[in-house]
């Protein structure tokens, strides 16, 4: 044990005393592990991040059927976008009529307009058109004022929900509760305000209008593709739920048993699946940067310890010359080099702390620190210190004493 502090202190008196040479033989492992830290935070925050996003989204214990799905790449889209005929409401009704657990089933669909109140213009503000089911799903809630009620969208009324930024936008400080707006020419009564949701990708979520679905098709055409949403009474028969709709879109659209979907079906959790696709993927080549620069940096360390034993090859000689053993010089140029590198790893896991936390405070990405990475980090760096020593340790310990204490 004795040995071990001493070792330690020689190496922090050594790191102390050449601070310049220190650095350059740790910068490849405090860029390593800074680069683990940093990246593994934002990587997990961004996990927790757009998995809440998919969840607003899509919605928890639901799933979707629209024209496409989630197309694999671009290629795969525009096959699907040729192949795949239009969701319409004929679809929506068999759904309805299928089965009991596919009888919640809001339809929806969006295009941009401009909207005018009296002198001020927004312009390509996103249009959501909902059927009459939109309040069983999550997404929308009223500050000011109340929803579209189910007879109003089933009527097609002239109604609207905006959003808190539009709100803010076309109307400032007034109440926005009974005003009529101008939207693709036709007066609309706001009838209500939804709460502000922030942003999302740097994008708001708050820029927006909802109107009956059938107006919609009415400013902007009947022939668009909808987004049919399905809510199974219970979560737990979500699966089965699945199975039903797909089966129910199958007959509809007369589809041979050995012919695939002309639709898309998916759930929240297939969205992340993707995500997590493409996290493990950036991860991945996260560790071969890591690793290259660990290597370059155990190189470096390698050299200055040959450096270090060749300066101190008196000491080695008079140690070895007063009995101490091979291991016990093998010990102590391990203990030196892991010690230094180790230096590198906590200075590195600091600025990565460092990094990660800048990033959550200026940008919307949040950052979620994992004790993992930091275990991580540090042990890569400890198994460099030691792989790395290990050839400048065996040179020391077969030094010879004599011609060692011959050395100037």
């Amino acid at each position: 044990m004795y040995q071990l502090l001493d070792a330690v202190r020689i190496a922090l008196e050594s790191i102390w005393a050449n601070k310049l040479r220190s650095f350059m033989m740790v910068l490849g492992n405090i860029v390593a592990v800074m680069s683990i830290i940093a990246v593994v935070s934002l990587i997990q925050g961004m996990n927790t991040y757009v998995g809440n996003a998919i969840i607003t989204q899509v919605g928890a214990g639901t799933f979707r059927i629209d024209r496409m799905g989630v197309p694999a790449g671009e290629r795969e889209a525009e096959e699907a976008s040729r192949r795949n005929p239009i969701v319409t409401l004929a679809d929506l009704r068999a759904l309805r009529g299928f089965s009991p657990i596919v009888s919640t089933v809001m339809a929806e669909s969006g295009s941009a307009a401009n909207i005018t109140y009296h002198d001020v213009t927004l312009e390509t503000v996103q249009v959501r058109g909902v059927s009459a089911e939109y309040q069983e799903f999550s997404g929308y809630n009223a500050a000011l004022g109340r929803l579209p009620s189910p007879l109003e969208i089933e009527r097609n009324r002239p109604v609207a929900l905006i959003g808190w930024e539009t709100a803010q936008k076309l109307f400032k400080d007034r109440n926005a509760v009974d005003e009529l707006i101008t939207l693709a020419g036709t007066h609309f009564r706001v009838v209500g305000v939804n709460e502000k949701k922030g942003s999302l990708f740097g994008q708001s979520q708050d820029d927006f209008a909802v109107i009956p679905l059938g107006k919609l098709m009415q400013l902007f055409g009947s022939r668009r593709s909808l987004r049919l949403t399905v809510k199974p009474p219970d979560p737990e028969l979500l699966s089965q739920s699945m199975e039903e709709a797909r089966l129910a879109m199958r007959i509809k659209r007369k589809l041979r048993p050995s012919q695939e979907d002309n639709f898309g079906l998916f759930t929240s959790d297939t969205v992340m699946d993707l995500w997590k696709a493409f996290s493990r993927g950036a991860f991945a080549v996260l560790i071969g940067i890591v690793s290259l620069s660990l290597v370059v940096g155990g190189i470096v360390i390698m050299n200055i310890m040959l450096m270090v034993v060749t300066e101190r090859t008196r000491e080695i000689g008079l140690r070895k010359a007063l009995g101490a053993r091979k291991r016990d010089i093998v010990w102590q140029v391990l203990t030196e080099s892991t010690s230094l590198s180790l230096v590198g790893g906590i200075v590195g896991t600091a600025l990565g702390f460092g990094a990660a936390l800048l990033v959550q405070a200026y940008t919307p990405l949040p950052a979620d620190i994992q004790v993992w990475s930091v275990v991580l980090g540090l042990g890569m760096t400890a198994l460099v210190g030691l792989f790395f020593g290990l050839y400048p340790a065996v040179r020391a310990a077969n030094l010879d004493p004599i011609e060692a204490l011959r050395r100037e």
